[in-house]
C-alpha cells in the first residue's frame, strides 16, 4: 500500500505567533490519525520557482488514511483556528509503493 503525505507550503506568514492555536489542535489531531511529522519549517533550498518559506511534511501509512485525517472532526477544528492572513498551499499526495 502506498503511503500518503500532507505537504503544506506557507508562502506568506505575517505573524508566526498566531499559528500557536492551530498548532496546538493540529498536532494531536494528526498524531491521533496516525500521522508522523517529518519536517516543519527547517532549512529550505529552493530552485527555479521554489518558495523558501515554511514547509511541513507529514507521513501516513496510506493515502486514504491521509485523506481521512484531513476530513476528521479533530483536524477540522484545527482548521478553524488557522488565522486569517495566512496563505497556505496544502496537498495530500500518494507516495510510491
Amino acid at each position: 500500500m502506498a503511503k500518503g503525505y500532507w505537504v503544506s507550503v506557507y508562502p506568506t506568514i505575517s505573524d508566526p505567533e498566531r499559528l500557536t492555536a492551530y498548532n496546538e489542535l493540529a498536532g494531536p489531531a494528526v498524531r491521533a490519525a496516525g500521522g508522523r511529522l517529518l519536517s516543519r519549517g527547517g532549512q529550505v533550498v529552493a530552485h527555479e520557482a521554489g518558495i523558501t518559506q515554511r514547509v511541513v511534511l507529514i507521513e501516513f501509512d496510506g493515502f486514504e488514511q491521509a485523506v481521512a485525517a484531513y476530513e476528521s472532526e479533530a483536524y477540522q477544528r484545527a482548521l478553524v483556528a488557522l488565522p486569517d492572513g495566512f496563505e497556505r498551499d496544502f496537498r495530500i499526495i500518494e507516495g510510491i509503493d
